[in-house]
């Protein structure tokens, strides 16, 4: 049996990064939308301080 647990977390695409950036709107914890997206809590962080899919924010505001 092979153990996926060093599989590598998936990439967030820029609809992704509006997701996140409505979930953190609404007030919910970083580290909780991080296991939804099977990604790093500092990729959400990333999305969050603009350094991944800058204007998401904006689109997500729409």
């Amino acid at each position: 049996m092979r153990n996926d647990y060093r599989r590598p977390s998936k990439k967030l695409s820029f609809k992704d990064a509006v997701a996140i950036w409505k979930r953190i709107g609404r007030g919910e914890f970083q580290n909780r939308i991080a296991a939804d997206f099977d990604v790093n809590p500092g990729r959400i962080s990333d999305v969050k301080h603009g350094r991944l899919h800058p204007g998401s924010e904006a689109a997500a505001m729409m």
